[in-house]
């Protein structure tokens, strides 16, 4: 789940579920999204966007394999591979009092470091037609090498997303300047 496009008030009950009862328009019991994964894969994106406050829960349901539901006294044992990802540096935001330090250390067991399209040009034209035959299937339009040059030499602020709108834009309007 996309922790930063859930609401700061909902997001707690979206992870760990909830009980009938347990707020107001809680008219059924739900699994959150830990019960949910038990025995497979949980990912979390955009974990830096998670409350100073929800994040000693997060904390407590890594650390004890376990989670409460809202509502709910009696601990529920989950087994889950966990995976995060953010485009904060998690660093900074922990000296800046953003994210908790031992979460920090809880989550950063093993860390991939993507690096921006601008750090990889050479892969550019290869996801530059890449788009273009999904967005277009069997009939790309055809590229010239003088375009994926340009497309090398622009700086990608927005990496690989813009790419693809790039892509999107000139499949329709063959507008080449990225």
């Amino acid at each position: 789940i996309n922790c930063a496009a859930i609401p700061k008030d909902l997001i707690e009950s979206e992870l760990f579920g909830y009980e009938k009862g347990a707020f107001t328009g809680a008219t059924d019991a739900r699994e959150g999204v830990f019960e949910a994964a038990n025995g497979g894969t949980l990912v979390l994106d955009e974990l830096g966007e998670l409350s100073v406050e929800l994040q000693p829960k997060l904390l407590r349901a890594l650390e004890s394999r376990t989670v409460c539901r809202l509502g709910e006294t009696k601990p529920r044992t989950i087994d889950v591979r966990f995976i995060a990802s953010t485009h904060r540096n998690l660093q900074h935001e922990v000296k800046a009092g953003r994210f908790r330090e031992d979460l920090f250390y809880r989550v950063g067991v093993l860390t991939v470091r993507m690096p921006s399209l601008r750090e990889r040009r050479d892969e550019i034209p290869r996801l530059f037609r890449h788009f273009l035959s999904k967005i277009a299937g069997d009939d790309p339009p055809s590229v010239t090498n003088d375009l994926l040059e340009v497309l090398k030499g622009h700086d990608w602020p927005g990496n690989v997303r813009e790419l693809r709108n790039f892509a999107e834009r000139f499949f329709v309007l063959r507008d080449v300047s990225p």
